[in-house]
């Protein structure tokens, strides 16, 4: 399951920046429906596997403080993903880059399993 998680990681990430880039230079290409579609089931099946891999290490009964870390940047990434994508000139890319700040400190929480809260 670790496996997949990290596939789905990677693919999710991937897909952003590419969904970004077409954004800029070619938005006329995010019209088609698989690239409005797959970004969703990407995320869908890396939350579920990450759900999964909560349960399965038993990680919600000791010190679950960076799971909590990763949820609430999660959201931050999400909100920041969506004002990249929906809206326009500086707005775009701070939400971008927050984005992808995010995404980093996920990561770094993932590793190191240590979090602010």
């Amino acid at each position: 399951m670790l496996t997949l998680h990290i596939i789905f990681v990677v693919t999710s990430i991937l897909s952003f920046i590419t969904r970004f880039s077409l954004l800029v230079l070619k938005p006329d290409l995010l019209k088609i429906k698989a690239l409005k579609i797959a970004p969703h089931i990407i995320d869908t099946i890396l939350l579920i596997s990450g759900a999964t891999l909560v349960i399965q290490g038993n990680w919600l009964s000791g010190e679950f403080g960076w799971i909590a870390t990763k949820i609430t940047v999660l959201l931050a990434y999400i909100g920041l993903g969506v004002m990249a994508m929906r809206t326009e000139g500086i707005k775009r890319y701070a939400g971008f880059v927050g984005a992808i700040v995010c995404y980093g400190y996920i990561f770094s929480v993932a590793v190191t399993k240590h979090g602010f809260f």
